[in-house]
């Protein structure tokens, strides 16, 4: 392995450390469930990511069909399932009736928490 594939392959583990790490601390730090996931989804999916992409680079140059096709296709899964978890997360929690932190505000609405169909009835 070469000086430039060594420090490719350390700056995306270090730059998916980073993430994970920011991720982990906004899942502790934030006050409610909408932020905590906006943490997770955003924060973690950049830095596992990151750390397929280091896997990628790494095991490139071996064999074109081996495991850095898989860190790609592991990449493209992350990307394709964490937005979708995120809006299942946030619906299911504003279903149940868990209103933001603060003086934060359903847009168009002006309520921290909208009114179901139910209610308008």
């Amino acid at each position: 392995m070469n000086t430039i594939h060594a420090a490719l392959v350390t700056l995306f583990i270090a730059i998916g450390t980073f993430f994970l790490l920011v991720g982990t601390i906004g899942l502790i730090r934030l006050p409610d469930v909408y932020n905590r996931m906006h943490a997770t989804s955003k924060a973690t999916t950049l830095g596992a990511a990151s750390l397929f992409l280091a896997g990628t680079i790494y095991f490139a140059p071996g064999a074109p069909g081996g495991a850095g096709l898989t860190s790609l296709v592991g990449i493209v899964f992350l990307f394709m399932t964490a937005p979708t978890g995120a809006h299942v997360i946030s619906q299911a929690a504003e279903r149940m009736g868990i209103e933001f932190a603060g003086d934060a505000v359903w847009p168009d609405t002006g309520e921290s928490r909208p009114e179901s169909p139910d209610e308008n009835e």
